[in-house]
């Protein structure tokens, strides 16, 4: 095999795909990264057998073939040569030369052949969205996903579509975040889980703005995300995912419209006096034209009030105060509205149209009114 590229085009393929490559394997071929030049054009694929992703690079083909490098010292090598034409040749043995003007480095690789190919998956109709649009619902969702693996299904986030409309999930046991967006184009309905990893690393690789598209597919095992000149595919998370319906409810006796920036800076200055570990609640206390907020912690306390606009009944609840502060962060909107029933029932922040719905369960406290 002999190609020449761009080092900055090489670089920009082997930085995509290494976010496939598995940081812990037993198979030493998943610690390569393998270009492919067989077939008329040079494309490079990792492939960790959760997530595989490949992606195609500009350049040129003198002598097709396929090899395999570790994608460690290829990916070093890559980054700290010159940025000028990267030749890349190999013998029948392995062996592999990367130039580029006076630095030149020589490499064991492994047979392409032995490497863990990409599943071939048949596509169905896709569905269309905005690079822009996908990294947005991701970024608005994704800080709701539970770490730990106790339940595999909140590892992943729930993307459903019903009549034209794509709904993304994501809960934790102590909050929901939920995204709702009209589709442009006709899409199936369609109900997958898809894996936390998968989407943290694709919101790192999609680049494009609102003119720029992902098609996405689904099968019965697995998600396609295509984009640009980069395909990642991804198993999915089996199981029924959780109802969330009867949680929608639409009872409310306390509606609060207060502006986000004032409220989010409020419980950031208040999170000051709680250590990490700590679960000291944010006191709200929700009264006419006015919403005080109270924290007592082993380090001190504070209170602060903000002007509001109320409707219903008089408040007081009690919250995690980083739930609350990760949704505020990823609303764009000026003003929001929070809708509660009572101390013990979740609170809702959603917008009218129900393009975002963020539910965050209260916690309990120590009220100092009560006898």
């Amino acid at each position: 095999m002999k190609i020449t590229c761009q080092k900055a085009d090489l670089l920009k393929g082997v930085n995509i795909v290494s976010k496939a490559v598995p940081t812990r394997t037993t198979m030493a071929i998943l610690e390569c990264i393998l270009i492919d030049a067989s077939s008329g054009e040079i494309k490079l694929t990792a492939n960790d057998m959760e997530i595989g992703i490949e992606t195609i690079v500009n350049g040129n083909i003198l002598e097709r073939g396929i090899i395999a490098l570790d994608a460690k010292i290829f990916s070093e090598i890559v980054r700290k040569l010159p940025d000028n034409e990267v030749t890349i040749e190999t013998d029948s043995s392995f062996k592999t030369f990367i130039t580029c003007e006076k630095a030149k480095f020589n490499i064991i690789g492994k047979s392409g052949e032995d490497f863990s190919y990409i599943p071939v998956i048949p596509r169905n109709q896709p569905i269309i969205i905005s690079q822009l649009t996908l990294r947005d619902i991701v970024r608005q969702t994704i800080f709701s996903v539970a770490d730990n693996e106790n339940n595999k299904l909140m590892t992943g986030e729930l993307f459903e579509i019903k009549d034209n409309k794509l709904k993304v999930v994501a809960l934790d046991g102590h909050r929901v975040s939920i995204r709702n967006i009209e589709l442009k184009n006709q899409a199936n309905d369609v109900k997958v889980v898809v894996p936390k990893k998968t989407l943290n690393e694709i919101v790192k690789i999609v680049d494009g703005g609102i003119d720029d598209e992902v098609n996405i597919f689904v099968t019965d095992n697995h998600i396609i995300f295509e984009f640009d000149q980069t395909t990642v595919v991804s198993r999915i998370i089996e199981g029924e995912y959780f109802k969330i319906e009867q949680m929608l409810s639409a009872d409310y006796e306390t509606k609060v419209k207060v502006n986000k920036r004032e409220f989010f800076e409020c419980i950031d200055r208040a999170t000051l006096l709680v250590k990490e570990g700590d679960k000291k609640p944010i006191i709200v206390n929700v009264t006419d034209g006015s919403m005080a907020l109270s924290i007592n912690s082993f380090i001190g306390s504070m209170d602060e009030e903000i002007d509001i606009t109320k409707e219903g009944k008089d408040l007081m609840i009690g919250f995690n105060p980083k739930f609350v502060i990760d949704a505020l962060k990823v609303i764009d909107d000026e003003e929001i509205n929070i809708y509660m029933l009572n101390a013990k029932s979740p609170c809702f922040i959603k917008d009218d149209n129900g393009s975002f719905i963020y539910i965050v369960l209260p916690v309990n406290f120590n009220n100092p009114g009560a006898n």
